[in-house]
């Protein structure tokens, strides 16, 4: 292994070992001495590090920490570590077969209490492209994060990519890419890394201010780094700026100025800020756990991604009913106002593939009932959209009601006989309220027991009712109360030394308390993995009931949730502001192996308007989970609500999606097998190109299809980036070519720009109203002639709901070039693709009739778009052919 690993000096391992019996770790510690004046002065404001980042702190306290006192502006740190500052120190460093494993003392006191005297720091060479390294308390066993749950080959590398540095003149470590010595994660100089019981914090340099990820929050895809602090713990509220939101995600990708890409994750479940600095730095504050770092050395951004989905675990193939339109509403009242909601939206031509049920659905808000007064019929309702080949879809909230009388509640009653929900501090269930009338108890889904408790609530009601999917709320977990119905006691855990930048400046408002006890451990601990832990079980029983691929969206989502379900963006504002910001939301969760992500369309909370829900229709279209849906007292925006406008733009983008499912869920397939985006930012296919760096109001879908929307009211056109090449209009097909440039192009109000890139093969099929429809229609292949002549694509084919992806199934590789298109059989199962009708070849600027290889090919050659058009083709798939035209 070329890895190099400096000895600051030795002791002996035995020596080390032998003393931890001895110190405690909690060990007493000398206070630090008082800050060097000089040294202070010799910090620029940009690259101050905090000495003490909570609560107003004056000079006096700061400067009785050793530390350096400055005012300064909003922002900036007034209080800060003088230069190489003594923190940890190392104490011996040993090679082990597979990376190396050290100690570090600590040096003086933190500014928080009980700090970790000796800590371990453990590197694994994990992989070529992947190091690992925790730092832990060898004395004590610290909670670590039990998602994702995914089982990690075991390390195994022969020629890494990067190397670890320590020793000589750093105070800290470096990981390096040996390719080009550009260092990754800097903690060379560990002045402010502290470790304590309640508070950890180090700091790495950063190669460049391109940093994207970090949710989940309202933002744009590129982070800021001027003293910005990202707050990671899921909270149930609507998206707002610099505020923690559903999600938690401490990931990020690195888009570095050689063009080169890294990524970070820390697998740590606690509450934390993420603050990145001007210089360009980033620090990491979590109030508990370990430190958990994987390194991914890329060294493009799709291999980043990639790599990070190596240790989170891939997305599920969602099933294909799924990638069709969804209509919803919170206030459809009753079972005759869900009846009318969906057939006026089919009689204007909109093609519904399922009808959503918010709360409205349930008797007093309980899960696994109906309201058989008001919804009288569902089952038989159900069936009849079944029938049609539409699918319905139901809200579960995981809480469940404990305010019903004995004996009358089974999801209660068998909770409790299971002892299957979260107690209190005291070991009692603990009682809050969300939509029950009363009072509410949670599943423990980190309990084994969870699964088979679910699993039969779930299955008593689909015995009723056959619902299709599952949709997850407030798994926040979310509540109306702080803490419980009786609060929450006095701890540490509920009031720790360090508050991150939470809403409302609470860990235990508005959710359940800190103190909480779960199967796994205690809320402080769990609580940012209550919605994984819901996914994953819901994902497995919802499977198991329906004998097929489930659909589960959740709301709260963590490293490793696109294992199990998708996510959408919560409640959003029916504004022009939303709408834009719905875009980098959803190539975040692209970044995070969640895939299967959208907006809701036309807004959550308001009331949307004729314009704004007529450009809302054609970008929502292109989310690759497409949901119509508003809240209860909000006016109607379903499409055919709207008016002739938006029912006629919603028909023609949704047409346009149903036409090009088989390419949509070919991209779902290699984002299941391979890790790769499906909705993708421009900088993963264009990483070279730094004009794609800030672009997030355009985005694609895998290489082939640029979707640019119209995001401003009144505009009839949008200023394009299209990167270098040649760019096709999807709807003339005329070729535009591009030296990467910005481009002024019209779009009238009811068009979305959309554009194929040239070197692509685009899978389609004719359009029919329904999924299932679809996937019978004749397939249609474009391909779209890079400036060589050449293109190429895959279409992937089952059955489209087996939970068993990759057995039966039909893969055909497309490859066009010197006027020929070879269609190759790759894969070739039980399940088959229907017949190719056309092809369709875009970007041929010579065609002479008497090139054609067969006389009987039935063709449409258009001089003006440059596209030949070959139809009546009918080709079997079942074995590879050729059709040559020159």
């Amino acid at each position: 292994m070329d890895l190099r690993v400096d000895l600051i000096f030795i002791v002996c391992l035995a020596t080390v070992l032998g003393a931890q019996n001895e110190v405690s770790s909690f060990q007493s510690l000398p206070n630090p001495p008082k800050a060097n004046v000089s040294q202070c002065s010799l910090v620029k404001d940009n690259d101050r590090l905090d000495c003490i980042p909570r609560g107003n702190v004056t000079q006096d306290i700061c400067e009785s920490r050793g530390c350096c006192w400055s005012e300064s502006s909003s922002g900036i740190p007034a209080c800060f570590y003088q230069p190489k500052s003594l923190s940890y120190k190392f104490k011996n460093i040993t090679e082990t077969s597979d990376g190396l494993v050290a100690y570090l003392e600590r040096s003086y006191k933190s500014p928080y209490p009980r700090d970790v005297a000796l800590i371990k720091l453990i590197a694994t060479y994990q992989s070529d492209d992947i190091l690992r390294f925790k730092v832990i308390d060898p004395t004590k066993k610290r909670y670590e994060s039990i998602f994702p749950e995914k089982k990690l080959p075991s390390p195994a590398t022969k020629n890494p990519s990067y190397k670890l540095i320590i020793g000589k003149d750093l105070q800290g470590f470096r990981v390096v890419r040996k390719s080009d010595n550009t260092t990754i994660f800097d903690a060379s100089d560990l002045t402010n890394f502290i470790f304590s019981d309640q508070f950890i914090q180090i700091t790495t340099k950063l190669p460049s201010t391109y940093l994207y990820g970090l949710g989940e929050h309202k933002e744009r895809f590129k982070l800021q780094s001027k003293w910005t602090t990202y707050t990671l713990y899921s909270r149930d509220t609507s998206p707002l700026f610099n505020t923690n939101l559903y999600g938690s995600h401490p990931f990020y990708l690195s888009m570095e100025n050689s063009t080169k890409a890294h990524g970070i994750f820390l697998k740590n479940s606690n509450a934390m800020d993420i603050i990145i600095q001007p210089t360009p730095a980033l620090t990491f504050r979590t109030i508990g756990g370990i430190l958990d770092f994987f390194i991914f050395l890329g060294p493009s951004p799709s291999e980043v991604i990639k790599q990070y989905q190596q240790v989170i675990g891939k997305p599920k193939m969602p099933p294909h009913w799924s990638l069709g339109f969804h209509l919803s509403k919170f206030g459809l009242k009753d079972l005759n106002t869900t009846k009318k909601y969906i057939e006026r939206n089919l009689n204007a031509g909109i093609p519904v593939q399922s009808i959503w049920n918010d709360l409205d659905y349930m008797n007093n808000s309980n899960d696994f009932t109906y309201d058989k007064k008001k919804f009288n019929g569902l089952p038989q309702f159900v069936d009849k959209l079944h029938k049609e080949g539409r699918k319905y879809v139901i809200l579960f909230d995981p809480g469940v009601s404990s305010g019903e009388p004995n004996g009358t509640y089974p999801p209660y009653d068998k909770g409790v006989e299971l002892d299957i929900f979260v107690k209190n501090s005291t070991g009692q269930i603990l009682v809050a309220q969300v939509w029950n009338p009363v009072s509410t108890a949670y599943p423990d889904f980190t309990n084994p027991k969870s699964h088979d408790y679910w699993k039969l609530m779930m299955k008593s009601f689909h015995d009723v009712v056959p619902f299709d999917g599952a949709w997850l709320d407030m798994n926040e977990p979310s509540n109306f109360l702080k803490g419980s119905m009786y609060g929450c006691p006095e701890s540490e855990l509920e009031d720790p030394p360090y508050l991150p930048r939470v809403l409302e400046g609470s860990l235990s408002k508005k959710t359940i308390c800190m103190t909480a006890k779960q199967y796994a451990g205690l809320q402080y601990n769990l609580h940012n993995l209550y919605g994984i832990s819901e996914t994953n079980v819901t994902s497995n029983v919802v499977s198991e009931i329906l004998g097929e691929r489930s659909l589960v969206i959740t709301r709260s989502t963590f490293p490793g949730s696109g294992q199990y379900g998708g996510h959408w963006s919560g409640d959003i504002g029916s504004n022009w502001e939303d709408l834009s910001y719905s875009i980098p939301q959803l190539l975040d969760f692209s970044l995070f192996g969640i895939p299967l992500m959208g907006a809701d369309i036309c807004g959550f909370f308001g009331s949307a308007t004729e314009p704004l829900c007529n450009r809302w229709m054609q970008l929502g279209a292109f989310y690759p989970f497409s949901r119509n849906h508003n809240s209860v007292g909000m006016k109607e925006q379903d499409p055919a609500s709207m008016g002739d406008r938006v029912i006629r733009s919603s028909r023609k983008a949704l047409e346009i999606r149903y036409t090009l499912l088989p390419y949509l869920y070919t991209l779902f397939w290699e984002a299941h097998k391979n890790g790769t985006t499906v909705a993708r930012p421009l900088l993963v296919e264009f990483p070279e190109d730094r004009n794609t760096y800030d672009i997030d109001t355009a985005f694609l879908w895998g290489s082939g299809l640029l979707i640019v929307p119209i995001l401003e009211e009144n505009a009839i056109s949008v200023n394009a980036y299209l990167p270098k090449g040649i760019w096709y209009d999807y709807y003339t097909r005329q070729p535009l070519n591009s030296s990467g440039e910005f481009m002024d192009i019209y779009a009238d109000n009811e068009t979305i720009p959309l554009f194929i890139r040239g070197g692509q093969v685009l899978p389609t099929q004719f359009y029919r109203a329904t999924t299932e429809e679809v996937r019978k229609a004749d397939l249609k292949i474009v391909a779209a002639l890079d400036q060589n002549g050449r293109a190429e694509g895959l279409l992937y084919w089952d059955d489209g709901i087996s939970v068993d992806v990759g057995r039966n199934y039909t893969q055909i590789s497309f490859l066009v070039e010197d006027g020929d298109i070879e269609i190759n059989v790759i894969n070739n199962r039980a399940e088959h693709p229907p017949k190719i009708f056309s092809v369709e070849i875009l970007g041929i600027r010579n065609f002479n009739e008497s090139n054609l290889s067969s006389g009987n090919l039935d063709y449409v050659y258009k001089k003006q778009s440059q596209s030949l058009l070959l139809q009546n083709l009918n080709i079997d798939l079942t074995q590879s052919t050729s059709i040559k035209w020159s």
